[in-house]
């Protein structure tokens, strides 16, 4: 039995007066009881012709036999020296005929089973090594035990290497056995990254999943692709989906969500009339949400809004091309430059008396009018069509002006409408 000293043998009885009997028993109590199967942390005290002798905190050391740390490897320089830790499994208990009993390579089992455990409780991925195939999916070794990927799990490996060649459901669906022995020898000992969905030690059963293991990475990805994102910076990206509330943008790795509202001045009908899936695109980070993952962008603030500049371009009395975008009984809205929208009275369409703007301009008619007003604050433009020929006409009524000034309120609040949307569609975007 190798018997742990605990005095040193120049030691005087005397500084044994120093300990009180309470304390003598307190120290002994104090050692951790152990037991087969117990994996232990120990500190290599000596080495002979039967092994390694081990310190594992108890009376008595340990011995760990040649034939129990057989994984260790051959070269002499990576064997465990005296000094070093050690991890190892309680083979035997120790008795008045021999020490304890370690095993390295038992523990080496045992120790993955627990690493596994703890990847899963901790959504956590793990590195697998493809060691075998099956109709069912992959057999693979992972932490030193042996793990299976179901089929449906998998994202790099074909799906087809898995087949059986003597039981195909599909006649139609014939499999080369030369090409799929190919592939086979392709992947086979290849390593790939996995996330164990389920551990049961009793049954030795490891499921791993490799779609899993993907999703974390992205997840991870994008969580460190967000922290580096700034409001107000632009980054490019690439359209990566396109649904009826807006346009998704992929950052590298991360992607957000280009609202319609935010893909351009002009108004958008759908996102498909402004982008296309694979389109490189320029984008505004508009917000990020760091919590919840999530990115809004906008492509339509890389560029001056209009009302800002319409000042500048244009001024009261000059004479312009519009387009007619909307008509309503108290006159007609066209939009020059393609996003700035005015109104023109009913009084202003012509000098004829009409009843409805709709006898005499029609939606999408493309006609000249003159601009009486511009308030680039309030974004309102009045403009004339019965003014566009007679220069020297007075500037627009007062009752008129004031007219135009209800009616713009009015369309106003209903195109306020779809701002509403874009709460419900953030919530959506996630899919």
């Amino acid at each position: 039995m190798y018997e742990l000293d605990n005095f040193n043998d120049d030691q005087s009885e005397d500084s044994l007066d120093n300990f009180t009997m309470e304390q003598l028993l307190d120290s002994v109590e104090s050692l951790k009881t152990i037991n087969r199967g117990d994996i232990v942390e120990g500190v290599v005290v000596s080495s002979d012709s039967d092994g390694l002798i081990v310190n594992i905190g108890q009376k008595s050391e340990a011995l760990i036999p040649l034939n129990e740390m057989r994984t260790l490897p051959q070269n002499e320089l990576e064997v465990p020296n005296v000094g070093d830790s050690v991890t190892a499994i309680v083979v035997k208990n120790e008795s008045s005929k021999s020490p304890t009993i370690l095993s390295i390579d038992k523990s080496l089992g045992e120790k993955g089973w627990q690493d596994l455990q703890d990847n899963m409780d901790q959504n956590l991925s793990v590195e697998g090594t493809i060691t075998g195939f099956n109709k069912g999916g992959l057999v693979v070794e992972v932490l030193g035990i042996q793990g299976f990927v179901p089929v449906s799990q998998l994202v790099t490996v074909p799906r087809d290497i898995c087949k059986s060649f003597d039981n195909q459901d599909d006649e139609n669906d014939q499999i080369d056995p030369i090409e799929i022995e190919k592939k086979k020898k392709e992947f086979l000992g290849k390593k790939i990254t996995l996330k164990p969905i389920e551990v049961t030690r009793p049954k030795n059963r490891a499921i791993l999943s490799e779609r899993e293991a993907a999703k974390i990475q992205r997840e991870k990805q994008k969580s460190e692709i967000i922290s580096q994102l700034s409001i107000g910076e632009v980054r490019q990206g690439n359209i990566i989906g396109i649904s009826s509330f807006g346009a998704f943008v992929d950052l590298g790795g991360a992607d957000g969500l280009v609202h319609i509202s935010e893909l351009s001045w002009n108004t958008v009908k759908h996102p498909e009339d402004v982008v296309k899936i694979g389109e490189e695109v320029d984008v505004y980070i508009l917000n990020v949400d760091q919590e919840n993952n999530k990115i809004a962008l906008s492509i339509k603030r890389l560029t001056p809004e209009p009302w800002e500049t319409v000042s500048q371009n244009y001024q009261s009395g000059d004479i312009v091309q519009a387009t007619v975008t909307k008509i309503t009984n108290f006159g007609a809205f066209a939009k020059i430059e393609d996003t700035v929208e005015g109104l023109i009275h009913i009084s202003e369409l012509t000098n004829d008396q009409i009843s409805h703007p709709n006898e005499v301009v029609e939606e999408g008619q493309v006609i000249n009018v003159k601009i009486l007003r511009i308030e680039a604050d309030r974004k309102r433009i009045g403009l004339s069509v019965s003014k566009v020929d007679d220069p020297d006409a007075p500037e627009e009524t007062e009752s008129s002006s004031d007219e135009s000034a209800e009616s713009i309120e009015e369309t106003e609040s209903s195109s306020d409408e779809p701002a509403e949307s874009t709460e419900e569609t953030e919530s959506s975007s996630d899919g």
